[in-house]
């Protein structure tokens, strides 16, 4: 089992990256928190890594800090929440924001999350709501890397950013031409979409599977 990888990063996108350590890159998807604390592509970075084993597939999920693993795990463990849907959970709601709404009970904010829906929100936060102090203690807040920095800045161009969401959206699920052209609506509809990807993700997805 694959615990973490520690290498060069020779593919970064919102959404996957890949790592190349002793010859080999891995491809590992990620969720935004992720991709915003990567360092610049080609510098060393380590990820904790959850390895799961599919019929037809064996996927690697990727994480800059123990907490965030520990959270997909905790979703992974509810029923009707698979590693895409985890994935996009952890892209809107950071492991604290998780532990406050799943602390409250409250399934709106979990609903909130596109793609979500009430009853998956409602099993998350009954299934959790005694399990979720694994996220608040011990090593679950220490990084897996300094990496060199805290949340990353993007200085690329818009083109870019928008290329960064298309990925993104399509690792989740996404058909391509629907991603782009998701991507390219909400830009048009509000042009200050195109310099924050965290802001452009979300809109996206709210498009996609429809306002809470």
């Amino acid at each position: 089992m694959i615990a973490s990888i520690n290498g060069a990063l020779i593919v970064r996108e919102a959404g996957r990256v890949v790592l190349e350590t002793g010859g080999v890159g891995y491809e590992v998807f990620i969720p935004l928190g992720t991709f915003y604390k990567l360092p610049a592509l080609g510098e060393a970075a380590t990820l904790h890594i959850r390895q799961v084993v599919r019929e037809d597939a064996l996927m690697l999920y990727g994480f800059i800090e123990a907490a965030e693993k520990r959270a997909f795990d905790l979703l992974m463990s509810v029923q009707h929440v698979g590693p895409k849907l985890a994935l996009t959970i952890l892209s809107v709601m950071e492991p604290a924001e998780l532990v406050a709404a799943i602390g409250r009970e409250d399934i709106a904010r979990i609903d909130a999350v596109p793609g979500v829906g009430p009853k998956v929100a409602e099993r998350v936060v009954r299934e959790l709501r005694d399990k979720v102090a694994a996220l608040k203690y011990g090593d679950a807040v220490a990084p897996a890397s300094s990496n060199g920095a805290g949340p990353r800045k993007q200085t690329g161009a818009a083109p870019t950013l928008l290329d960064d969401a298309v990925s993104a959206l399509i690792n989740l699920g996404v058909k391509p031409v629907e991603a782009r052209r998701t991507i390219e609506s909400v830009i048009s509809a509000e042009p200050g979409c195109a310099s924050d990807l965290h802001l452009m993700m979300r809109k996206s997805l709210a498009a996609i599977y429809g306002e809470k």
